[in-house]
């Protein structure tokens, strides 16, 4: 029979070891790094999918709609760190406010905007199908646009999209008189 002094850590040993240990995948030991971006894909799949099977009740990947997606997105503004004043603020529409005020810390337009990217990415990775993804649908993309124009407005700065230059190779600038055109060099004689 154990001593007194035993008996304690007996129990707490064999209750250790009773309890099945959650197992983390281990990469294979030869299977290269992955990448930055690789790594964060699969770190925003798998805090997705948790937030799935938290929900009441769980909701199978398979069953996932735009409008988990949606309320997955809103969920993580609690933990944003981009503040976005309200339209009664009086900082609202500045780029840069004099002073705090009480607005909410929101995630950032292209932090959502790149989540969304990786997650689109995941799901067909996971064997999604492309046709069927819940990431590429419309109404993200308009959830997007507008958590982007608002943020856009609350800071006072619009948004524009770059614009790609494009190159005329037939457009030249003549050096002797300064205008821009075809150059008489590039006309058959």
């Amino acid at each position: 029979m154990a001593s007194p002094s035993n008996k304690g850590k007996n129990i707490a040993e064999r209750s250790t070891s009773e309890q099945p240990q959650p197992q983390q995948p281990q990469p294979p030991p030869n299977s290269p790094a992955l990448s930055r971006y690789e790594s964060q894909k699969r770190r925003d799949w798998n805090t997705f999918c948790q937030y799935l099977r938290n929900q009441q009740p769980p909701v199978h990947i398979s069953q996932c709609s735009s409008n988990n997606i949606l309320d997955f997105l809103q969920y993580l503004d609690q933990f944003g760190k981009t503040k976005v004043h309200a339209h009664g603020c009086i900082f609202f529409g500045q780029v840069e406010p004099a002073g705090q005020c009480n607005c909410p810390l929101k995630q950032a337009w292209g932090s959502l905007d790149a989540l969304i990217g990786r997650l689109r990415a995941a799901y067909e990775e996971n064997g999604g199908f492309s046709e069927r993804n819940p990431f590429a649908g419309g109404g993200i993309r308009v959830f997007l646009r507008e958590v982007r124009d608002s943020q856009a407005k609350a800071r006072g700065v619009p948004y524009n999209k770059r614009k790609k230059k494009r190159r005329n190779p037939m457009q030249s600038h003549d050096v002797e008189d300064g205008t821009t055109g075809t150059s008489s060099s590039n006309l058959p004689s």
